[in-house]
């Protein structure tokens, strides 16, 4: 099958989760959601395109690796939303027009409550300094096609981002095309990333791959919830994949 392969080399990195109160945590490996956002939004599509979000996304099939691993970081910030530049109004009596400015001219509204201009807490969980490898595939023949992704991600109708949109990568995205088996057979042909002064290139890679794909020494089978719905802006549905080591392939170039 005609496979992508993919390279996330960027200072941060998030791949969200499952957010728990003010933390909004990051899973490991990217998830479906995430890379069918970041082929969508290299593609030129919006939220609006739910549809074609949703058959892309039911359409994805994908192993990934960390060749050389993060570290986690740990960003803490507040906003006060009871600024005037941020209510858009000194008076607070006006509760009821409080709003921001964005990036399209306008005010953004907000309600009454309590919570509508006091200050907030969030803390943002990134990956720091890692390089992640990507393969992936699409499960049958429809529009767009793998040569279409391709095509977009050389020359992207937006700029890309690896979850937020602080995360920017610092190397073009696309690394290649090949064919192979499956996308675990891919992802282990393909060389490790040089990272000249890091760790040891001999160590095995945290990778994971579909559920329904080969065992590999002492993987497990994970359930995680990374598909969204497309049409109401929600996570929802679950899925199995399978997560372990895996080194390069004996013949790997």
């Amino acid at each position: 099958m005609d496979i992508l392969l993919l390279r996330f080399d960027a200072p941060l990195m998030s791949f969200g989760g499952v957010m728990v109160d003010q933390h909004g945590p990051t899973d490991r490996f990217p998830g479906l959601s995430l890379l069918t956002g970041l082929l969508g939004n290299a593609l030129g599509w919006r939220h609006a395109d739910a549809a074609a979000l949703t058959q892309l996304q039911g359409r994805i099939e994908f192993a990934a690796r960390w060749d050389q691993a993060p570290e986690p970081l740990l960003d803490y910030h507040t906003v006060d939303l009871g600024q005037a530049k941020m209510i858009g109004y000194a008076d607070p009596d006006k509760r009821s027009q409080h709003g921001g400015w964005t990036t399209r001219g306008q005010p953004e509204r907000r309600g009454t409550g309590e919570a509508c201009y006091v200050t907030h807490i969030r803390y943002r969980h990134y990956w720091a300094n890692g390089v992640m490898t990507v393969a992936l595939t699409l499960t049958d023949d429809g529009p767009p096609s793998i040569a279409d992704l391709a095509r977009a991600l050389r020359t992207p109708a937006r700029p890309l981002f690896l979850g937020r949109k602080s995360c920017l990568p610092s190397t073009p995205l696309l690394l290649g095309a090949t064919e192979a088996p499956d996308v675990l057979a891919a992802l282990r042909q393909v060389k490790r990333a040089q990272c000249p002064g890091r760790r040891d290139r001999a160590e095995p890679m945290q990778a994971c791959w579909p559920a329904h794909l080969e065992a590999q020494g002492s993987s497990r089978e994970t359930t995680l919830y990374d598909r969204r719905d497309w049409h109401n802006q929600v996570h929802a549905g679950q899925r199995r994949r399978r997560e372990g080591l895996i080194e390069e392939a004996p013949s790997c170039p």
